[in-house]
């Protein structure tokens, strides 16, 4: 979700519900057909977010984080233990701290140091992950986007124009 402007959220990182109901029911029928949601550090640690269906009926996507460098802690609602799948990926050589029941997926970077996406999607079929849904955020999809990983891409538009603030994708220059 974004507005006219390409922004997702202000200057100092409120974000919340910038497409409305609409966008949101949208959002929660997707993640009611995917086997799992996948999110970033970044979004985690600003926007704390459940990662489950709650506006339809159907049941709720694993709950995935890339955090290559151990930056959360169990106490965030993507932890809670709710009988659903949770999944931390992260690099290898990491020691990574989980909660119980907490699934963790050391992956090698690549040359510069980064997560290959690519490699991600890989890992999660390989544990039955198959319907993926790359939620955010701008970092994360744009990564997803730039190495040619996504089948889809569900952009909605929110009839607004903030003027500054985080930008809904950051891609390299062409």
């Amino acid at each position: 979700g974004q507005t006219i402007d390409g922004r997702i959220a202000t200057v100092t990182g409120q974000s919340k519900y910038i497409n409305g109901p609409a966008g949101l029911l949208h959002l929660h029928r997707l993640r009611a057909v995917v086997d799992a949601v996948i999110v970033g550090v970044g979004t985690v640690i600003a926007d704390d977010p459940q990662l489950t269906v709650r506006m339809v009926n159907g049941p709720h996507p694993a709950r995935v984080v890339i955090d290559p460098n151990q930056r959360l802690v169990s106490k965030q609602k993507i932890f809670n233990d709710d009988g659903v799948r949770r999944v931390v990926i992260t690099k290898q050589g990491n020691t990574y701290s989980a909660a119980d029941g907490i699934e963790i997926l050391y992956l090698p970077t690549d040359q510069d140091g980064k997560l290959s996406p690519a490699l991600i999607l890989q890992s999660l079929a390989a544990i039955g992950l198959n319907r993926i849904l790359v939620e955010g955020g701008a970092d994360t999809v744009s990564r997803f986007m730039h190495a040619g990983c996504l089948d889809r891409l569900h952009v909605i538009v929110a009839p607004i124009i903030m003027g500054s603030g985080r930008a809904s994708f950051c891609l390299p220059a062409i």
